[in-house]
């Protein structure tokens, strides 16, 4: 039968006051599956399916009410046996309800069951008054539908969107596996205002009590809230024990700030902070730091930083990067991760970028500070103050493609003298293809004009206004072979492409130009079908040459992996280049070295990839690369790596994680530099997992500058799952040491970290 009093409010208001705490759990996706299959309280018969998306609202549907049997008055009705209340995807059961329609009061007693979408709750007794909104529940058990997570109370009262619960409890494990509760004597949630506060509340791992907090406060919903986050600590040799406390604060809907007071027992106390700002237009991220007297280099300390941007309108954007260090030692000893080793300066850059359907452009300006203390400002690039660049390209016809790389450059440093430039070069492309095969003939001319400082116009010869003008022509040919194929009982696709590519370029002596952005780039395969063998426009390359390039493949039919690639080219010079780089070798006419490259399946776990380059006029091995990874069940991984390159570097590197059982793992790196016979970096440790708690120690021992120092670290993590973290952020460091780590980047190659930006004038790309 259907009876016009609606649900009790208990969906909203105790998944509020119960759940509050999951809230605060990592955004990143947890992994239950050593959880014991099975619900802590199971679906209970007769209620509804969760919501489906689009459905109506809940107040915007009736409540049906029905019993085995209806006795009482009409004013004041009682429900007994099997009592059901159902709206949407509401559910209230109980053996035994009574109401007063007069006075709006209530009372269910014996198996109280309540389930909607979010939560399903078991209880004693519940009682209350609808009309003024007041509501006790006592003796509760709960687990949550839309996330794991479940405990118990001995009561709860309710008021409108006020609550209070007295002695609950909160955890992600099942009650006969505790690995971790959080208990609090009292918890007062205001639905209205977003936040819980909680008293008296003890975090126990086990039986033991690790962590008593007589007064917190939490958010009950996605708004944010002010408050403490979860600390971080860590132990290093070069700042001893480190603590870090951050604190959030919720300023406003749309900025933030958050921070964060550091002690480091060697070094003294450091505060960090980061406020965030969002608008409709854009958003940005200031940060900063400052320590007022570091006791290990007796100055103060500090850093700045901004990230940020803003829409100008559909097809202008302004954006900014921003940074700056109080001195050239900062990111050494506050940095600890192994590729800060590696940053000699911050780059700064603003601007106003533009993009449309055939055109890109920009105007910025870009500046360098040094963060190398075994380096010098002589040792920095040029600062580009200011830069403006475009990029046009259309089709003409179904036939051709024109377009223009253009640049105008200021280069501006403390040091040495520097100059401005401007740098165009229109083209004209052919797109001659069929369903195997295609032709790109492209004519284009290149011209380039300074204005030197003086200074530097007298080191080049004296000429402040030189200039370079010369055509650079290229044809792109290539076709596609293929045929089904079978290996091992499995359908392939075999294909075979050969590829040509010609360039031609006459000479212009360059000597007499500066070299402001520009170096040889590194000899690779991707270097074959460039036509400049330099990065930057203050050199072009002469050239009369043909690469010959074959690739082939064995892509599986029924998942399209490749089972094989492997490819094969060089390039042959018909003359020699007169255009060299200072300190670089002259291209002499004959042969390339032969770039070879080649990645092999050997099955669903063994993966094999090698680069190779190997000079004939020589007969020497210019580079050497081997890399194989190894998947272990349950998640495992193990990478070896093995890199040479003549005269700059030979290096070995073995990382893992070895699943030693469903619960523990171990973890490991060793990276060591065969030339200089140096470790790099070692990382050895062990992971322990459970249902709803996972616990992770590693000791690191890294390369802490360029100088080759080393330095020792210690770092402890607790993930109590669906509540937070505590201690360093373990999983970073892991997943930059190991590849395939949680194995969502099981790239057999890392990718470069120096991705360029889609806005970069690059006029050395093949169009």
């Amino acid at each position: 039968m259907r009876h016009p009093l609606r649900l009790l409010p208990l969906s909203l208001s105790i998944a509020a006051c119960l759940s509050g705490p999951a809230l605060a759990a990592d955004e990143k996706p947890l992994s239950w599956a050593l959880c014991p299959a099975g619900d802590v309280l199971a679906p209970f018969e007769g209620a509804p399916p969760a919501a489906q998306p689009g459905a109506p609202a809940r107040n915007e549907q009736p409540t049906d009410i029905a019993g085995d049997r209806l006795s009482g008055t009409e004013t004041q009705p009682q429900y007994q046996g099997n009592v059901a209340l159902v709206r949407g995807d509401q559910f209230l059961g109980t053996d035994d309800m009574r109401f007063d329609t007069e006075t709006g009061t209530y009372v269910a007693e014996g198996n109280v069951r309540y389930q909607d979408s979010g939560i399903r709750i078991v209880a004693d007794r519940a009682q209350g008054d609808q009309d003024a909104d007041t509501h006790v529940i006592t003796n509760i058990r709960y687990q949550l539908v839309d996330r794991r997570g479940n405990g118990g109370a001995d009561s709860i009262n309710l008021r409108g969107a006020q609550g209070q619960l007295h002695h609950s409890t909160y955890s992600t494990c099942d009650p006969d596996q505790r690995a971790w509760e959080l208990r609090a004597q009292r918890i007062d949630v205001d639905s209205d205002e977003g936040f819980g506060v909680a008293r008296n509340a003890v975090l126990r791992m086990g039986r033991f009590p690790v962590l008593y907090v007589p007064w917190f406060k939490f958010p009950v919903d996605d708004r944010r809230q002010t408050g403490l986050l979860y600390p971080s600590v860590s132990m290093s040799g070069r700042n001893g024990f480190d603590y870090r406390q951050p604190v959030y604060l919720n300023l406003a809907p749309n900025y933030d700030m958050t921070l964060t007071p550091r002690w480091m027992s060697k070094r003294g106390l450091m505060l960090d902070s980061e406020f965030r700002y969002l608008y409709e237009g854009g958003r940005g991220t200031i940060e900063g730091a400052y320590m007022p007297s570091d006791e290990l280099r007796d100055r103060d300390r500090g850093r700045f930083g901004f990230t940020g941007y803003h829409n100008i309108d559909s097809h202008w954007q302004a954006r900014a990067s921003l940074g700056w260090v109080s001195d050239d030692r900062y990111v050494e000893d506050f940095a600890n991760r192994l590729n800060g080793v590696s940053a000699s300066y911050i780059q700064s850059t603003a601007g106003v970028y533009g993009t449309g359907q055939y055109w890109n452009a920009g105007a910025m300006a870009e500046h360098f500070q040094l963060t190398d203390y075994t380096l010098t400002d002589a040792n920095l690039p040029y600062s580009r103050l200011p830069r403006v660049f475009v990029n046009w390209e259309q089709p003409l016809g179904h036939w051709f493609d024109a377009g223009v790389y253009a640049e105008a450059v200021r280069f501006q440093h403390t040091e040495r003298p520097g100059g401005s430039r401007l740098d165009v070069k229109p083209y004209l492309s052919a797109r001659l293809a069929g369903p195997a095969w295609y032709v790109t003939p492209t004519l284009a001319w290149r011209y380039t004009a300074y204005k030197l400082d003086e200074d530097l116009a007298a080191q080049l010869g004296g000429d402040d206004s030189p200039t370079r003008s010369l055509p650079v022509a290229s044809l792109d040919a290539g076709l596609y072979f293929d045929r089904d194929t079978t290996w091992d009982g499995d359908a392939y696709l075999h294909t075979l492409e050969p590829r040509l590519f010609y360039l031609n370029a006459p000479y212009r002596e360059q000597d007499g130009l500066p070299l402001f952005d520009t170096r040889p780039f590194t000899f690779s395969w991707g270097q074959l079908f460039r036509d400049n063998r330099y990065s930057g426009a203050d050199r072009q390359t002469d050239a009369n040459q043909l690469t010959v390039a074959l690739t082939t493949r064995l892509i599986r039919q029924a998942d399209g992996r490749e089972k094989l690639s492997a490819s094969l080219g060089q390039i042959r010079y018909f003359e020699d280049s007169r255009v060299v780089a200072p300190g670089e070798t002259p291209v002499a006419q004959g042969k390339s070295a032969w770039v070879a490259d080649a990645n092999y399946m050997i099955n669903d776990r063994w993966n094999l990839g090698a680069s190779y380059q190997w000079d004939p006029k020589f007969r020497r091995e210019d580079l050497a690369s081997v890399r194989a990874r190894y998947l272990w069940p349950n998640d495992g991984v193990v990478n070896l790596g093995y890199r040479y390159r003549r005269d700059l570097l030979e290096q070995a590197d073995f990382s893992f994680l070895y699943p030693v059982s469903p619960t523990w793992s171990v973890v490991g790196r060793y990276y060591h530099s065969i030339q200089d016979d140096k470790l790099l970096e070692a990382i050895a440790g062990v992971q322990w997992d459970s249902c709803c708690l996972a616990v992770r120690a590693l000791a690191r021992r890294y390369v802490r500058n360029r100088e080759g120092d080393l330095d020792n670290a210690i770092q402890v993590e607790f993930v109590l799952k669906g509540l937070g973290s505590a201690g360093q952020d373990t999983e970073r460091t892991l997943r930059r040491a190991i590849l395939g780590y949680h194995r969502d980047d099981l790239y057999l190659v890392p990718p470069s970290n120096t991705t360029p930006d889609p806005d970069d004038y690059d006029p050395n790309l093949i169009p």
